[in-house]
């Protein structure tokens, strides 16, 4: 008769989650960085004086160039080091940030902001990635993963009012130094206490896949922007087309090459491939929602953007703790059922807000964004969690870039789709109420957006202007019923998905298939192995 030995999991210390720490301070400026310009504009508008497409720019090639470079810097990351790519970013994130404070032409800043985006490629991927070699117990990776989420969702929400505060005492740059300090910090801790780590099997940079990975997401996520923004035109459907095109031939390419940058077979994995869907349905009610209710509180309910802001925060705070619950119950209940669980809560969320009027209680406005708050982060905190866990060790960094990816096309979509539905009962709301006799222009305007209506009232007389603007805050918010149902809608079709395709699946180390001829992954404290 024979034994096997059984050699328990190594459970994480006080290192490990001090490491954890530290990998939270990119997290969280990263997708600050996404928000964090929202109040400066009119301040560096002033200043720079760009023109209405610089400005476009300017807010949007961060987001373009992050997601076109998410993959090619997850699969560099497992090739060259993680944590070496992680403080080579620290170091272009920084210098890109005081590049950018002290931007003297909208030509720089539109630079600066995407060097930006390339620092931020490099941080995401690897800090997920350095997490899944840091904590190899099950239960500690899914608390571990769980505050990583809660960060990253955090950091959006607490970009724009630390903006807001920054720019009561200082001048505009100051959003951006903020970024400094804390890279400073990650290049004095990470060597300390992050262990190194790569793929010793990985072979060559595929470039070609890395230039085909940049021809997808960038055309893409241009194209699902610009349609979110301007409608539907020629130049985004061509982008999101070409987009399409370089995508089918990269995955030509990863079929093919001899040293791929993505493993196919990891996407055939269902623990995998349905988590990163699920992660993308959540993000596109998320964020296409999101909008809506920014609006609702400045155009509907007259707040200013500061105020906004720090109301919007406070449901993000109140749910801070539920992804280390959700973590903790998916070790008792099969995490099927609390991610479908999560998405019938966000979905119950959305549907109270369904009922929102223009003269609502605050109350009901910050209770229904914190119930479905609540539901999303459980939905992609164990979503996280169960696409890394099923990744082998060897592909972290290129199977975070993918999950993350698909978070950015989530929030893309999320914004064009909801977006369009709701601009579109908008439309159709607002136009018997215009007032006879209304020049064109004005008119168009009205129609257009409720900023527009706003504007349009104020140059009315009063009895006329009250009514347009009460008919116009009438139309946007049933353009908001319309989208918050539609976002319960893809959240029911998420929760069977959950209980249908992921039942029973377990998040094993290297439960994923590993690449044919694939060494062990190699960690080291001191550097590459």
């Amino acid at each position: 008769m024979s034994f096997t030995t059984y050699t328990p999991t190594p459970r994480a210390g006080r290192r490990e989650w001090t490491a954890l720490g530290v990998l939270l301070l990119p997290a969280l400026l990263v997708s600050m960085d996404v928000s964090v310009l929202y109040f400066a504009v009119p301040f560096l508008t002033a200043e720079l004086r760009p023109s209405a497409v610089q400005q476009l720019w300017i807010l949007d090639v961060y987001a373009f160039v992050l997601a076109g470079l998410l993959i090619t810097m997850g699969a560099l990351g497992d090739r060259i080091g993680r944590r070496r790519l992680l403080l080579t970013g620290a170091v272009l994130f920084g210098l890109a940030s005081g590049l950018a404070a002290y931007a003297r032409s909208a030509e720089m800043l539109i630079a600066a902001r995407a060097l930006l985006g390339i620092g931020g490629a490099t941080l995401m991927p690897s800090t997920l990635a350095l997490i899944r070699n840091l904590f190899h117990d099950e239960k500690q990776r899914g608390r571990a993963i769980a505050i990583w989420s809660v960060a990253v969702t955090g950091g959006i929400a607490i970009g724009p009012v630390l903006s807001g505060a920054l720019l009561e005492h200082f001048w505009w740059g100051s959003v951006f130094l903020i970024n400094a300090p804390a890279m400073a910090l990650l290049l004095v801790c990470g060597p300390l206490l992050l262990p190194e780590s790569r793929n010793p099997a990985a072979g060559r940079f595929d470039l070609p896949g890395a230039a085909l990975s940049l021809a997808a997401m960038l055309p893409i996520v241009y194209g699902v922007k610009e349609i979110a923004r301007n409608g539907v035109a020629a130049l985004p459907v061509a982008a999101v087309v070409v987009g399409l095109a370089a995508g089918a031939g990269f995955v030509h390419r990863q079929r093919t090459a001899r040293h791929p940058m993505l493993d196919l077979a990891l996407l055939r994995h269902r623990a995998y491939s349905v988590s990163v869907l699920m992660n993308l349905m959540a993000m596109f009610a998320m964020v296409g929602c999101a909008v809506f209710f920014t609006q609702y509180l400045q155009s509907v309910r007259g707040m200013r953007p500061l105020e906004a802001a720090l109301w919007n925060l406070l449901p993000t705070l109140a749910v801070g703790a539920m992804a280390p619950a959700a973590a903790a119950l998916a070790q008792r209940i099969d995490r099927a059922y609390v991610i479908a669980t999560g998405c019938v809560i966000g979905a119950g969320g959305f549907f109270w807000l369904s009922w929102l009027e223009p003269g609502s209680a605050l109350w009901f406005v910050l209770g229904g964004s914190a119930v479905y708050a609540s539901g999303l982060v459980m939905v992609v905190s164990l979503g996280n969690e169960l696409a890394i866990g099923a990744a082998p060790p060897e592909r972290a960094g290129s199977a975070s870039a993918v999950l993350e990816s698909g978070t950015e096309l989530g929030g893309a979509l999320g914004m064009a789709i909801l977006g369009s539905v709701g601009s579109a009962v908008y439309r159709a709301d607002v136009g018997s109420a215009l007032p006879a006799g209304l020049p064109a222009g004005a008119a168009d305007a009205a129609r257009e957006t409720l900023a527009g209506a706003t504007a349009v009232a104020g140059e009315l007389p009063g009895r006329i202007g009250a009514a347009l603007l009460t008919a116009a805050r009438t139309a946007f918010t049933h353009g908001l019923h319309i989208a918050v149902l539609v976002a319960a809608g893809v959240l029911v079709c998420a929760a069977v998905l959950s209980v249908t395709m992921l039942r029973g699946v377990r998040t094993a180390a290297g439960a994923a298939p590993a690449p044919s001829g694939a060494a062990p992954e190699r960690t080291s404290a001191r550097g590459v192995s």
